[in-house]
C-alpha cells in the first residue's frame, strides 16, 4: 500500500499533510518535515485501528509513504 501525503503551506507558515486515501488523516506542523512525521503517525494508527477491527484487506500489511 502506497499513501500519498499532499503538502500544503498555509499564509501563517504552518505546513498542512494530508493522507487523502484515509479520511480524517489531516494534521499540521510548524516545518514541513514536522507536519509529514505528524500525518504519518496518525496514518498508522488509523491503518491500526482497521486491523483491530478486521478490516484490513490483505494478510500482511506493507506501508509506504510518499510526499506529493
Amino acid at each position: 500500500m502506497t499513501l500519498s501525503i499532499e503538502l500544503d503551506q498555509e499564509a501563517d507558515g504552518r505546513w498542512i499533510a494530508e493522507v487523502a486515501a484515509l479520511p480524517g488523516v489531516l494534521t499540521d506542523g510548524v516545518t514541513r518535515l514536522d507536519a509529514v512525521a505528524k500525518v504519518q503517525a496518525l496514518a498508522l494508527r488509523a491503518l491500526a485501528d482497521r486491523v483491530e477491527h478486521g478490516e484490513a484487506v490483505s494478510e500482511f500489511l506493507n506501508v509506504t509513504f510518499l510526499a506529493a
